[in-house]
């Protein structure tokens, strides 16, 4: 079969040669792997391609060239991933590591069914090629893009995924828009992330995504993979959890820097953790010190449901370690909170409560705005900063805490056995309704200065 062009120099309608009789939710159909592949090969030969499809098709995956853009009309059009695929469902033509071969990549619009339930966990095995680290994942990624340069994914969403919906590695200039990942077949312990982004990267700009995840919703994770690469220049803007297990991870394992991050305006969902800002990995598992520049992260307004990891571990809005430069939280609200997690936990255990003794060494960490609102919530008693590590200038300011008429033991600043903080400037603070605006629990503060703080209608500190 000849394919031409239907429009210009490489416009091709999917109509005019593929029985797009799929559904995007329920499949079935006709497998039309191959000469939906010999479409997309035709970037090649023309030197672009700009597919048009508005029907479903199923198919075993597919190989995207430079220069080619794939257009649904709507999210009732897109693309099926055929049971037992093994493979993702889009990946870039030329997968890599060390060298980046694809560039100019357009999905617009569209489902894109990752359908878990006819997948196994593990994809095919892929043979690196020449000079390749042998790193490739062994599991089966919905979308997979490893060596590419200005890809743009907008007005779409994934479904299903069996493990990543999206594994992105040594990238240029990415933007996301506008998109959904809609986690219906979720299983227990199944990493079940949502977008993975390892490093090298550089310029990443995510807007106005929402969704649900059986681990990560995203993570960023420069050196995860390779102990040694960078990501830099990052914005999410707009991200919506919908009873996401954890929201967004921050990891650096060691000489992997993560810098110049700016996420805000986060809202809906989660279960257990909120914001992993640390290594992960923790003490005796490699070098796992962490490689964080500046961080900035503003307008949080997260609801926990439940806690499911409780067996493993303890919950929390933000986990912050390792070695940091800058980090700063803004804007972060708290209103009427059902367990009585740390808001702000600064620790030496990474992840797991057996794994004790990682490093914490921040030099400034800021929280500027913090309103918590807890009259009909948990009567627990809460510490919502906890400081159990090494912090040389912590600043809390612009402090709101009402807990009228539901008092509790709560501690605004905690400083545990393991906490050293240099200089705490703490400022604007009005606290009703909890026991203490800082308590040395077996930690130090070296010097304190406090100006307008208010416990319970008394100034203290000042």
């Amino acid at each position: 079969m000849e394919i031409k062009p239907r429009i210009g120099r490489y416009t091709v309608y999917a109509c005019d040669y593929l029985k797009q009789d799929s559904d995007v939710m329920k499949g079935g159909g006709t497998d039309e792997t191959e000469l939906l592949q010999a479409i997309l090969d035709k970037a090649e030969e023309w030197g672009g391609l700009t597919l048009e499809v508005d029907g479903a098709i199923l198919t075993r995956g597919m190989a995207i060239h430079s220069n080619t853009t794939i257009h649904c009309a709507n999210q009732n059009c897109g693309f099926f991933l055929k049971d037992g695929a093994a493979q993702p469902l889009a990946r870039n033509a030329h997968l890599s590591y060390l060298n980046i071969h694809d560039e100019n990549i357009s999905l617009l619009g569209g489902t894109y069914n990752l359908n878990s339930p006819g997948q196994d966990r593990a994809e095919v095995p892929v043979i690196p090629t020449e000079g390749e680290e042998n790193l490739l994942s062994a599991w089966l990624m919905g979308i997979k893009f490893l060596g590419v340069r200005g890809l743009t994914m907008r007005d779409m969403r994934l479904v299903n995924q069996r493990t990543f919906a999206g594994l992105f590695a040594n990238w240029e200039h990415i933007v996301i828009e506008n998109f959904a990942i809609d986690l219906l077949d979720e299983r227990d312990a199944q990493n079940q992330d949502g977008l993975h982004f390892w490093g090298p990267g550089r310029d990443l700009s995510i807007r106005n995504i929402r969704g649900g995840s059986g681990d990560d919703f995203m993570a960023l994770a420069p050196d995860e993979h390779d102990f040694k690469s960078d990501i830099t220049d990052v914005l999410i803007d707009g991200v919506y959890l919908e009873n996401a297990d954890q929201g967004i991870r921050m990891l650096s394992r060691g000489p992997g820097k993560l810098d110049r991050v700016t996420v805000r305006n986060v809202y809906g969902t989660y279960k257990s953790c909120g914001f992993f800002i640390n290594p992960a990995f923790g003490k005796g598992l490699g070098d796992c010190e962490g490689n964080y520049g500046s961080i900035t992260l503003e307008n949080i307004q997260l609801r926990q449901t439940y806690h499911k990891y409780a067996q493993h571990a303890h919950a929390f809005l933000f986990r912050i370690g390792g070695r940091m430069q800058s980090l700063t939280l803004k804007n972060i609200q708290a209103i009427e909170p059902n367990d009585a997690r740390p808001l702000v936990d600064i620790s030496h255990i990474y992840g797991h409560w057996s794994r004790t003794g990682s490093c914490v060494d921040i030099a400034n960490l800021t929280v500027d705005g913090l309103e918590i609102l807890n009259r009909e919530g948990t009567v627990d008693p809460a510490d919502y900063i906890s400081v159990d590590g090494k912090v040389d200038h912590l600043t809390v300011r612009n402090v709101l805490v009402n807990r009228d008429g539901h008092p509790a033991a709560d501690r605004l600043v905690a400083v545990k056995e393991a906490g050293q903080v240099k200089s705490l400037m703490i400022s604007q603070v009005q606290a009703m309704g909890i026991d203490s605006v800082l308590d040395l629990q077996g930690g130090t503060v070296e010097h304190v200065y406090a100006d307008h703080v208010f416990l319970n209608d008394l100034e203290v500190l000042g």
